[in-house]
């Protein structure tokens, strides 16, 4: 995740004395500068917010590339922070055994609000902070629920979201910014539907993921509750979503709290990565790429618009549980540890073969086959119930906001005549 939550006082999946001594939270006095020894610096903020065309790259990414298979920078909450640029040693990075997710191994001065960090492993027991077996242990209860087979049985369902929402906005007959909600009503639609959350509370979704960008703590709290009520509706009585079947699944030891936490990760994060992905696919869609998608499957079309345009442009953080040396480097434990997933998968010089779009490893993204079929739903709706759809100006004036910190870019707007 990468906007902050609020800590939760919760029991923990494993008891502490049986945690690997690899992903023990490390000494904070092992953070010492004089370790830090042969990386190459940043020449360029890669976490600044800017506003750039839509076909612009970032103007960091070519920087840090050209700096080092491992760069380091000024990290958005302080101190360093060690950015890896080469896909080799990405993907190296994404199964180090000392390199880890729980945030209690942050460096010791990071405001855990400010960083944008979750709550510690060992307070909330989430997919996106757990490491080794813990990790295993609730990993298997996800992952067979999101499957390709089982996301397929949900193929037509969000295809007719897709063509109602859209639809809906085209008997208007007006000029629509898709961006203005489009964009964010539908994979919500699709993310409470597939769990379990009845659909009249879209609109409560919506505002709860809006919440969470609020820089008032109260707003964020407030936003926290209305997704507990959310998880809360899809376990109730009578629902029949997988959030049922996932409660049926965790380990015994997951208290109701904990399982509602774990259902706002995935409602969360399936808004907040493939909002700003459906932007600059139906960018692609209506202008700049038609000639590229032919002779490509709508599938491939996704794919390479997820590769171009990296929903998460950096992986989430990731920490030195341990003094360890990457790449020539030496790092102390609580070393911040970033992978530059956009620089990566647009580097000239990669060869080809899986991208990063949905990270590497054991933490790959449990979600990649729903946000790929829900993009490729919205491509073949356009494609057979729209297709004069258009841009109602021209493509280059399509403008791109860099939100900061480690999270992506996101269209501004885009304005479109869905009918001619």
């Amino acid at each position: 995740m990468t906007a902050s939550t609020p800590q939760a006082a919760t029991r923990p999946l494993v008891r502490p004395d049986t945690v690997d001594t690899a992903l023990a939270t490390p000494d904070p006095d092992s953070f010492q500068g004089d370790l830090m020894t042969d990386a190459p610096r940043a020449t360029v903020d890669p976490f600044a917010v800017t506003i750039r065309g839509v076909g612009e790259p970032h103007p960091a990414r070519a920087a840090l590339r050209a700096a080092g298979p491992i760069v380091r920078a000024d990290a958005p909450a302080g101190g360093p922070v060690w950015i890896i640029t080469d896909d080799a040693l990405a993907r190296e990075v994404f199964v180090h055994p000392r390199i880890v997710k729980d945030p209690a191994c942050a460096p010791a001065s990071w405001d855990p609000r400010t960083a944008g960090l979750e709550p510690a492993a060992a307070a909330q027991p989430s997919l996106t902070t757990f490491d080794g077996p813990a990790h295993e242990r609730l990993r298997r209860a996800h992952a067979p629920l999101f499957t390709a087979r089982r996301m397929r049985d949900y193929s037509e369902r969000i295809t007719a979201f897709a063509r109602e929402l859209l639809t809906e906005l085209a008997d208007t007959g007006e000029t629509v910014d898709l961006m203005a909600d489009f964009t964010t009503r539908f994979p919500l639609t699709v993310v409470c539907d597939v769990l379990g959350v009845p659909l009249d509370r879209t609109d409560q979704a919506i505002a709860a993921c809006r919440g969470m960008f609020s820089d008032d703590p109260g707003e964020v709290g407030a936003a926290m509750a209305a997704f507990g009520e959310l998880a809360a509706a899809a376990l109730s009585d009578g629902q029949d979503g997988l959030a049922v079947e996932l409660r049926d699944r965790v380990p015994d030891d997951i208290t109701e709290t904990q399982l509602h936490y774990l259902l706002f990760t995935l409602i969360y994060a399936g808004q907040l990565t493939t909002d700003p992905s459906l932007g600059f696919l139906l960018a692609r869609v209506f202008e700049a790429d038609r000639a590229a998608a032919e002779g490509t499957t709508t599938e491939e079309f996704v794919r390479e618009t997820l590769r171009l345009h990296s929903p998460a442009p950096f992986s989430l953080w990731r920490f030195t549980s341990a003094d360890i040396e990457l790449a020539g480097v030496r790092l102390p434990a609580r070393s911040p540890v970033l992978v530059d997933i956009q620089g990566v998968n647009t580097d000239p010089g990669r060869s080809i073969g899986p991208d990063l779009t949905f990270g590497a490893g054991p933490h790959y993204c449990t979600g990649a086959q729903l946000a790929q079929l829900e993009l490729s739903a919205v491509v073949k709706v356009l494609r057979a119930d729209f297709p004069g759809a258009r841009l109602a100006v021209p493509f280059a004036e399509l403008r791109q906001t860099d939100l900061g910190g480690i999270q992506g870019s996101r269209l501004t707007a885009l304005p479109v005549k869905l009918r001619g």
